[in-house]
């Protein structure tokens, strides 16, 4: 082309129209990416701004709903229970807290960093309230931030304690510093080990290994380390990840099993699909703070790569995953399926997987959207909370709720993930 002035007026016009085509071609393609991220960010933002509508920090009586703003307007013979769902302390609402910080360093709006700061001070600001009246009565987990001063499980304070290491990145409490230190010992010193010092439950079945501890673990052991510098941490996160797989992986599905039983060495049933969720998100938590070094670091990235190339092997004609992973006559799941999509788009925008697989996690994140995501932000059929049992009926029939608080976060970090990797193909095109 550098030629052209030479070129026969005929040759020019037709090798400059070629060109301007070559040209607006890439700006037609370019165009048609700016519109569709900007699309998904408006969708993401309906996701987390309808949290931020129906969040409130605030207490109501369990008999006559009488809306308490603090705990010491509460009288001394009244149960209270929290006003809202999202207000609770559990496990869920530190994966909620973790995607608003996301949505506030992705968006650069403030207001959903503030909503995971304000939920951690409600937490320290009223638990004593609770921790004093406590008369053991029921379980720790049933009871208003029972789950912040009482650590016997990991669900307690892995999860939670993972979103505080970020809020104290910028509020500096020393309550907060105490609670992550001791979330540290908990994990590293007091939580049940196998005799190879894989993780395990106590509760309700001693010494049972549950899919869903890997990051009810994992990420707060690398937010730890990379939050102390101390290479343990992360020696400890990365010794679970290859352990639970040693211990729940089927190499002929291409799937992991939601709980091995150490007493009979044997494993459950399902192949959950949150549990897989699970377990993706806490490789992908952790690499994101791995040091480069690390000598297990590719290790790591092999098995996270197996995991997604296998998943996708169950991706449905919508796009979504189910229940029951290699079970497509249960339900299109949700949380499930966002932690997938969230996953395989991460994975490739960090390199660790090829971007020839960019389309599981795009056609994923449009049939969430599709399928899963109404108008107004409410998020469609996510699985409630659910325990390991030896019976696929059990899996099959748990209920599927809008707003569940463990899908929520995941949809929002999921777009986020597909956002980045729409940009960077864009980008490369």
């Amino acid at each position: 082309m550098k030629n052209i002035k030479f070129m026969p007026a005929a040759i020019k016009a037709f090798c400059a129209a070629a060109m301007l085509a070559v040209v607006g071609g890439y700006s037609a393609q370019a165009q048609q990416a700016q519109n569709s991220t900007a699309e998904d960010e408006k969708v993401i933002r309906k996701v987390a701004d309808y949290i931020l509508s129906e969040a409130s920090f605030q207490f109501v009586g369990e008999k006559d709903n009488k809306v308490y703003a603090t705990t010491a307007a509460i009288p001394k013979d009244v149960e209270v229970k929290f006003s809202s769902k999202y207000g609770e302390w559990h496990y869920t609402n530190g994966v909620i807290n973790m995607a608003m910080m996301n949505m506030t360093d992705f968006t650069g709006d403030k207001k959903y960093a503030d909503f995971a700061a304000k939920h951690v001070a409600f937490g320290f600001d009223n638990y004593k309230f609770f921790q004093k009246r406590f008369k053991n009565d029921r379980r720790h987990y049933q009871y208003p931030f029972g789950q912040l001063w009482t650590m016997e499980e990991l669900d307690d304070c892995g999860a939670m304690g993972a979103s505080i290491i970020e809020v104290y990145g910028n509020v500096k409490r020393k309550e907060y510093k105490e609670y992550i230190d001791n979330t540290a010992r908990h994990i590293t010193e007091r939580q049940e080990r196998l005799a190879d010092k894989t993780l395990v439950r106590k509760f309700p079945q001693q010494m049972t290994l549950w899919a869903d501890d890997l990051y009810m673990s994992v990420p707060f052991l690398a937010r730890m380390g990379n939050l102390t510098g101390d290479r343990k941490y992360f020696d400890d996160a990365v010794h679970q990840i290859l352990s639970f797989d040693k211990y729940l992986w089927l190499e002929e599905k291409g799937l992991y099993y939601h709980c091995y039983y150490s007493d009979s060495k044997k494993n459950g049933v399902a192949h959950w699909g949150r549990s897989n969720g699970w377990l993706v998100l806490a490789q992908v938590h952790l690499l994101e703070y791995l040091p480069k070094d690390h000598p297990k670091r590719q290790e790591v990235i092999n098995n996270l790569e197996k995991q997604l190339i296998g998943l996708s092997r169950y991706q449905d004609q919508n796009g979504l995953w189910h229940q029951l992973l290699d079970k497509h006559d249960s339900y299109a799941e949700t949380s499930a399926s966002a932690m997938f999509v969230q996953g395989v788009a991460a994975a490739i925008n960090n390199g660790w997987l090829d971007k020839r697989f960019a389309t599981i996690a795009i056609t994923g994140w449009e049939g969430l959207k599709k399928e899963m995501i109404e108008e107004d932000g409410q998020v469609k059929d996510i699985c409630v909370g659910t325990g390991i049992r030896n019976d696929l009926v059990f899996y099959y029939t748990r209920p599927a709720r809008p707003n569940e608080k463990h899908g929520v976060g995941s949809v929002i970090d999921a777009g986020i993930e597909v956002i980045k990797l729409k940009k960077m193909l864009a980008q490369a095109n």
